[in-house]
């Protein structure tokens, strides 16, 4: 009856929502936990680290993995997994940078070209698996290597510089709030929707769960497949054009190894490779704990050569954690 009285409050109903909320989440509560310890740590560690500038820089540092973690948290949650979002980055950007550069197209064209040219990288990733039976690890290095080299190939090493108009989709602000942050939170919302509240999403977590279950009941299993395949090429297609707008250049190195942040990131915000399991808030919260990590390791002046151990370690223990839940659950 006490516990009927106190739901029944406006401040039981707000608990009690957010109780409901964080459990259909997969953990978020506990990712946004860790997430608050290491702020806590960090600021106590470097008196930098809590001020507007330096957490502003540091939100707009992990907005680029964000927005890929977002196509990455749906593919790992069919149970696949897309090794080519880095070169897919540096591709999209490299592509529209050279439209404008060399071919002078207009800018909006030349980003539709970016975008497009990492969407196709995804629906050929998907292909691949579908058509060719080749397990994603495999599929999606090939394309890996595939988009890194044309990347090369077309700027023949050069970085190529973009105008100061263009720039402004990665440096400017609205309200002090930069774009970027703005954009990593719009797209959030609207595949959070799209997982939580159309068709699409629920047969992508039923693919995850079961593809022989998904495709007796009807579900077309190779199109699920496709479609997220395509949808994380866009989306890393769109982080690596504004990374390109943040620098004022198009560099075919840009995003080498961010695969391996993506992947931790989702899988520290609460996914799970064997599918079936995974939510957008929980990979951006688990974006910004890698960059908060990071940024807290520059602060500290930890040697670049021990930071890239420590991420390395974190990515180890995150997959172990995986496993080990798989596995009780199993």
């Amino acid at each position: 009856m006490e516990t009927e009285k106190m739901t029944s409050t406006p401040i039981g109903k707000v608990k009690d929502s957010m109780l409901k909320l964080f459990r259909g989440s997969n953990d978020i509560l506990g990712v946004f936990l860790i997430l608050f310890g290491l702020c806590v740590v960090m600021t106590f560690a470097s008196d930098n680290f809590l001020t507007v500038d330096n957490l502003s820089s540091v939100a707009r540092a992990f907005s680029f993995v964000a927005i890929m973690a977002i196509g990455m948290t749906i593919v790992i949650i069919t149970g696949g997994i897309d090794m080519s979002v880095g070169s897919i980055f540096a591709f999209a950007g490299v592509i529209t940078a050279y439209s404008y550069s060399n071919l002078q197209l207009a800018l909006p064209l030349c980003i539709l070209l970016g975008v497009i040219g990492g969407a196709i990288f995804g629906f050929i990733n998907g292909l691949l698996i579908n058509e060719c039976n080749l397990p994603p690890f495999i599929a999606t290095l090939g394309t890996m290597s595939v988009a890194r080299g044309l990347s090369y190939a077309i700027t023949s090493g050069f970085p190529i510089s973009m105008p100061s108009s263009f720039n402004q989709l990665g440096q400017g602000m609205i309200f002090n709030i930069p774009y970027p942050i703005i954009l990593m939170i719009v797209l959030a919302i609207i595949f959070t929707f799209v997982l939580n509240k159309m068709i699409f999403g629920r047969h992508v977590y039923a693919v995850g769960g079961s593809e022989e279950a998904s495709a007796i009941s009807g579900i077309k299993v190779k199109r699920v497949k496709l479609a997220v395949y395509s949808i994380s090429g866009f989306l890393s297609a769109i982080a690596g054009i504004i990374m390109t707008a943040r620098l004022g250049v198009a560099q075919s190195t840009a995003g080498l190894g961010y695969e391996l942040d993506v992947i931790a990131a989702v899988i520290i915000g609460g996914a799970s490779f064997s599918g079936g399991k995974g939510t957008i808030v929980g990979a951006i919260l688990g974006a910004a704990i890698m960059g908060v990590l990071r940024n807290g390791l520059v602060l500290l002046n930890v040697s670049a050569y021990w930071q890239q151990t420590v991420i390395g370690l974190v990515i180890i223990i995150a997959v172990t954690i995986d496993q080990l839940r798989y596995k009780k659950k199993a």
